[in-house]
């Protein structure tokens, strides 16, 4: 889609947005031309009709059209170049506000919140466990919300579940409450060979992107899950963290005992000041590769499934989160 639709699709959601009711094409015409978009009426109700087909939008009998969840997911990541730089704002404030407790297994974990139509998940569920069995998943934990649950501003619709996986930006949260600060540098792509991690194909700063790097990836087709979960050789998701060098070993440690109670997630940690996988590394700082916390559910797009992902979507209690190998029951009883 090219950058002209895209933002006539956008200011279309933004009216929808904005009212109280549900508003004709006539009507949505009218406000696009008052902010200087002269679009007929014909065509907006061919972006109507396509939008509805995206869950973006829903028809109200002869009412007009309304945004619906998903079409404010949608909007809510709108790429402006006024909020580059909140990517990293939010990941700090998310860090620093964390609460968990990896002793005592006490508090709240950052998890991204990911929507799938329930048919396509019991159709496709298998395939996202082999993305957890395969070791490419932030631990081996998972949580479900169901039709009319909500999350912060996020509420489950009708005929979809939402699948809570843990972020990556939780190790950051743990690290500080050990006193280890943590810098988010970019999200990448990591081609592995033979399972082990080989070079990155892509990188996206994250100070430089109002999207999760790797929303961006996913929904680009740019990675290749059924390929690593096969044959180990494919394209995943990760992210790049810099460290203290002193803090090389107790990270470690702490990463040990992450794995011990299923968050997991530090695939390659780096010597003092060296690159990692060709990555160079400030002087005095090491160099970490985490884990992406979307990954599993990337490999149902992959399969052709329409997924509304929202990264860092906010705080789980880690009593509600459960190993995925339970996931299988709790498919048979949606």
């Amino acid at each position: 889609m090219n950058d002209r639709i895209e933002q006539k699709r956008l200011a279309i959601l933004r009216i929808l947005q904005n009212s109280k009711k549900p508003v004709s094409s006539q009507e949505i015409a009218e406000n696009l031309k008052a902010i200087g978009y002269d679009i007929s009426e014909r065509t907006i109700r061919f972006h109507l009709q396509l939008m509805d087909k995206e869950k973006l939008t829903n028809y109200v009998n002869k009412q007009g059209r309304e945004i619906t969840d998903i079409g404010l997911m949608e909007l809510s990541k709108a790429r402006i170049v006024e909020k580059v730089g909140f990517l990293n704002a939010k990941i700090d404030r998310l860090t620093y506000l964390m609460d968990f407790d990896p002793v005592k297994l006490t508090g709240k974990v950052i998890i991204n919140i990911s929507l799938v139509e329930i048919k396509h998940l019991k159709q496709n569920y298998k395939f996202f466990l082999k993305v957890f069995e395969n070791g490419y998943a932030m631990g081996n934990l998972l949580t479900l919300f169901y039709p009319g649950d909500t999350m912060n501003d996020l509420s489950i619709p009708e005929n979809f579940i939402g699948i809570g996986t843990v972020c990556s930006i939780t190790l950051n949260g743990i690290l500080l409450s050990y006193g280890i600060p943590s810098y988010s540098r970019f999200g990448g792509l990591l081609e592995l060979k033979s399972h082990k991690p080989s070079r990155f194909v892509a990188i996206i700063n994250y100070d430089g992107t109002t999207v999760d790097p790797l929303e961006l990836f996913i929904r680009s087709g740019m990675t290749d899950y059924i390929g690593a979960t096969d044959s180990g050789n494919g394209i995943i998701g990760v992210g790049f963290r810099e460290m203290p060098q002193e803090s090389r070993d107790k990270v470690m440690e702490i990463n040990e005992q992450l794995f011990k109670i299923g968050l997991g997630g530090l695939l390659d940690i780096g010597l003092p000041g060296h690159p990692v996988l060709e990555i160079p590394v400030h002087e005095g700082r090491i160099g970490v590769i985490v884990i992406g916390g979307l990954n599993p559910v990337a490999i149902l797009e992959e399969r052709g499934i329409k997924i509304y992902s929202r990264a860092l979507s906010g705080f789980v209690d880690f009593n509600k989160l459960f190993h995925y190998n339970e996931l299988t029951v709790k498919i048979k009883d949606l």
